[in-house]
């Protein structure tokens, strides 16, 4: 009997564009957060055990805010990402505050997780259709012999941008049969009419970019192997950020995947959401996505307390 597919959730950051725990701030009408409609998404499509990744400081506030609230309605598990979880004879280098990123965030639930799970961000508003057709696919695409099996849902980029700034999108390429070629990470992209900008240089020069471009939100579809990988791969990427980059380098899950790409060792279906994008990058951002819960609310997409 395969594992039903878990959700994983990355809420470990503490929002420092945004000021604060932005993974906390009301966008509902009851005191819903943006991940109380994505864990309801969620839940609809299939998922009945959620974990939370987090920082051990925010556990006590996190739980009163949503954890408590959550594990009524659905199976909920914690794991801690921790900037002291290094492999032996590894130490945090002098200064370092940050963590060490999205892979290594997946990794702090390795003790968790032992089957396929689908990864989303805490603050980002995914919308019902990208937990539906990834749960499916994990559901019925185990890893085959020679190759892992993964997927990410893909965005079309005019819908996953914000009027009040830039945002950091992963740019994908795929081949016909819709397998991911790449992820290219774009740090700076803007809104340009119907379409978008992207500096390379901290808004000194840009260059367009087609609102039709499909991006990653990383919401993705794993299985267990990536955990495994990632945690073998893990020290080689520690060597060489501690002597190049010691205070911010970070050890992402696209890196990951695009190894595992490059070396054969797995794929990545893209799948497709049509939905749109909401999030809190920015202060400004927030009475927008306020306004668009209150709209899918009033047209029955959710009820108006979601776990009355």
């Amino acid at each position: 009997m395969s594992k039903k597919p878990v959700l994983v959730v990355m809420a470990a950051g503490m929002g420092s564009r945004f000021g604060g725990l932005k993974q906390i701030e009301p966008v509902g009408n009851h005191g819903q957060v943006i991940m109380d409609y994505s864990i309801y998404d969620a839940k609809r499509a299939g998922f009945e055990t959620v974990v939370f990744v987090i920082k051990h400081e925010i556990e006590e506030t996190f739980k009163e805010a949503i954890g408590n609230r959550l594990s009524k309605v659905i199976d909920v598990r914690y794991a801690f990402q921790e900037t002291s979880d290094l492999p032996e004879g590894y130490s945090i280098p002098e200064g370092r505050v940050k963590p060490w990123g999205t892979a290594h965030a997946i990794m702090a639930a390795r003790n968790v997780v032992d089957g396929p799970f689908a990864v989303v961000n805490a603050d980002d508003y995914y919308g019902p259709e990208g937990f539906k057709v990834i749960y499916d696919y994990l559901s019925q695409n185990p890893d085959q012999p020679d190759c892992y099996e993964f997927a990410m849902v893909g965005y079309s980029l005019r819908s996953t941008l914000t009027e009040n700034g830039s945002v950091a999108r992963g740019v994908c390429e795929e081949d016909e049969n819709n397998y991911l070629i790449r992820v290219t990470e774009r740090t700076c992209i803007e809104k340009d009419g119907d379409d978008a900008r992207f500096s390379l240089d901290g808004g000194s020069s840009w260059t367009p970019i087609s609102g039709d471009s499909v991006v990653s939100l990383n919401l993705w579809g794993l299985t267990r192997s990536f955990i495994d990988e990632a945690v073998a791969r893990f020290p080689e990427f520690l060597d060489k950020t501690i002597s190049e980059n010691p205070l911010k380098g970070e050890f992402f899950l696209p890196t990951v995947i695009t190894q595992l790409l490059e070396e054969k060792k797995a794929r990545v279906k893209v799948l497709r959401s049509s939905d749109k994008w909401h999030g809190v990058t920015y202060m400004a951002d927030k009475p927008l996505v306020v306004a668009a819960i209150a709209e899918k609310t009033a047209s029955g997409l959710y009820p108006d307390n979601l776990w009355a």
